[in-house]
């Protein structure tokens, strides 16, 4: 029986151990897509805008596409989306980018951030699957009659119990408060990224306007 509590004590700990390196990569992978999909500040993203006004305002769609193409950032996509589809018009394009920019950026961000909440959820209740295996095999040496129990293997069990406890808050609480940072990245590039599609497709409109054939 002392065997079997062990083995499933190592399961703990390597379960455990791989859950906390999952979630860790899950922040990573999120925090670094929130920063490749928005500009680093308003200025460069000013900048980009500018610069795709000036082909734009010559109905050179060509040359705009070229500023954009290549570019992972959220408002370069959708601008280049936008020129790709100008001959739909320009409301429909305005709704394609609305929901290109839903689709393919916050719900992606939402289903990767889903594996952190995943992680935080499971860390504590395998913790507590720890405590309870723990706590079993106390109680299965104190069962047996007329055992000479040892002190120091009751502690080790208890111990146990206690350390997977710890290890699964350990676990969960920096991923709560990484995951609380991150939803403060994600809601400060929606806003930057809706700003700057916003004056992008005031742009964009003008040329829709005056080359509609371009």
């Amino acid at each position: 029986m002392d065997n079997i509590f062990a083995y499933l004590g190592y399961a703990i700990y390597f379960v455990m151990a791989l859950i906390a390196l999952w979630g860790a990569f899950c922040v990573v992978m999120v925090a670094a897509r929130v920063r490749q999909k928005q500009f680093a500040n308003e200025d460069q993203q000013r900048l980009f805008l500018e610069a795709i006004e000036e082909p734009l305002a010559q109905g050179d769609y060509s040359g705009a596409f070229e500023i954009c193409d290549g570019d992972r950032r959220a408002t370069c996509q959708l601008a280049e989306l936008a020129i790709n589809n100008r001959k739909l018009g320009f409301n429909k394009v305005k709704q394609l980018i609305a929901d290109r920019f839903q689709r393919d950026v916050l719900q992606d961000l939402e289903y990767r951030l889903s594996w952190v909440y995943t992680v935080i959820k499971a860390a504590p209740m395998i913790g507590l699957l720890g405590t309870v295996l723990g706590m079993m095999a106390a109680f299965a040496k104190l069962a047996i009659p007329n055992a000479n129990v040892e002190v120091a293997k009751l502690a080790q069990d208890i111990q146990f119990a206690l350390i997977t406890t710890a290890l699964g808050l350990t676990i969960a609480i920096p991923l709560v408060l990484a995951t609380a940072y991150i939803n403060v990245q994600i809601k400060k590039m929606e806003d930057l990224v809706s700003y700057g599609v916003n004056q992008f497709l005031e742009i964009f409109k003008e040329a829709n306007i005056r080359f509609p054939k371009a």
